[in-house]
């Protein structure tokens, strides 16, 4: 059976660049670190490393190794730090970047009740649309929403669940404009927006299933107005200024009080993946991962909470690899 230290042991050879410093590293000396490297060569019947007097160079066997054994690395960090987090009050500073509809209408309502759990956390939080680089401005945790996961590099992601989105639109604009019956009369529709592109902006849609596909629509547009914030939004289509897409979340209570209205149901926005991003598992504040699971707690089934009310988008809580894609319209970004 494979030896799990001589790969922890490889791992650490190639990162820190030689025999002797990962030996300082590892409390082991540099001939003995040697010595296993070469039986683990001898084992697996190939060359790892190329020695010189000057330097250390993987093999191509000995990337592909090298990949493994600091996977296998890392998961028992993460369980070692798992169980130290169970073990030790979480206490100290958590940074967070928030877009600011989630923050306004979501986890802004959730933080204090973290903090009252946790006395001995305090919580400094950004809230913003802009896309925070996590590392080179100190922030533990981002919150996000996109419609794919598929850009975020090296940062890990957990996985929350999904905001669906629909059409939205004042009665009075219906009257006005008249109410759509197909996908291409949404063209007659004035129309507001999170951004614009020499004033047009582009919406893709998804449709019934024809022949086990979803049809789809972009609906290319030039709205009225433009803001990049969905409350701000959602504020112009109830005064009837144009149609948008909105999540369920935001604009539950007026369409049950009849402020808006649903337009050509059926037809909405691909779910945007609400998800928390951070640089890595390994040495996680244990801080951090209490608050990333209080998030996974309360957003995890079919309930996102809106100040004291409960409304849907279905949630799950899942590690997923790293990734973030362009927010669709209607959703804000993070």
């Amino acid at each position: 059976m494979q030896d799990l230290n001589d790969m922890l042991y490889f791992a650490e050879v190639v990162e820190r660049g030689g025999f002797a410093a990962a030996g300082r590293v590892l409390g082991i000396p540099k001939s003995r670190l040697s010595r296993r490297i070469a039986e683990l060569e001898l084992r697996l019947g190939v060359r790892l490393l190329q020695r010189t007097t000057r330097k250390l160079s993987l093999t191509q066997a000995g990337e592909i190794y090298l990949r493994h054994c600091a996977a296998v690395r890392d998961e028992a960090q993460a369980a070692h730090d798992a169980l130290t987090a169970v073990q030790v009050e979480p206490r100290g500073v958590i940074r967070v970047a928030c877009p600011i509809t989630l923050a306004q209408t979501t986890v802004g309502h959730l933080v204090p009740h973290f903090m009252a759990q946790y006395p001995q956390v305090r919580v400094e939080m950004r809230v913003s649309n802009r896309v925070v680089d996590l590392v080179e401005e100190g922030v533990d945790v981002a919150l996000r929403v996109r419609v794919s996961l598929d850009d975020s590099g090296s940062l890990v992601v957990k996985h929350l669940g999904e905001s669906r989105s629909m059409l939205v639109a004042a009665p009075d604009l219906l009257v006005r404009q008249g109410q759509p019956r197909t996908v291409q009369d949404l063209a007659n529709l004035d129309t507001v927006a999170m951004s614009a592109v020499e004033g047009r902006s582009t919406l893709r849609l998804l449709g019934p299933e024809l022949s086990g596909k979803r049809s789809e629509h972009l609906l290319n547009h030039q709205p009225r107005y433009v803001a990049d914030d969905l409350v701000t939004l959602q504020h112009a289509v109830q005064r009837g200024i144009g149609m948008t897409a909105l999540p369920d979340y935001l604009c539950h209570t007026a369409l049950a009080d009849g402020r808006l209205v649903e337009v050509l149901p059926g037809w909405a926005p691909q779910a945007g993946i609400v998800h928390a991003v951070f640089p890595s598992r390994r040495g996680l504040n244990p801080a951090v991962r209490r608050f990333l699971d209080f998030l996974g707690a309360h957003l995890r089934g079919h309930e996102i909470v809106i100040g004291e009310e409960v409304c849907v988008p279905s949630l799950q809580d899942t590690w997923t690899p790293s990734g973030s894609g362009s927010a669709p319209s209607g959703v804000a970004p993070g």
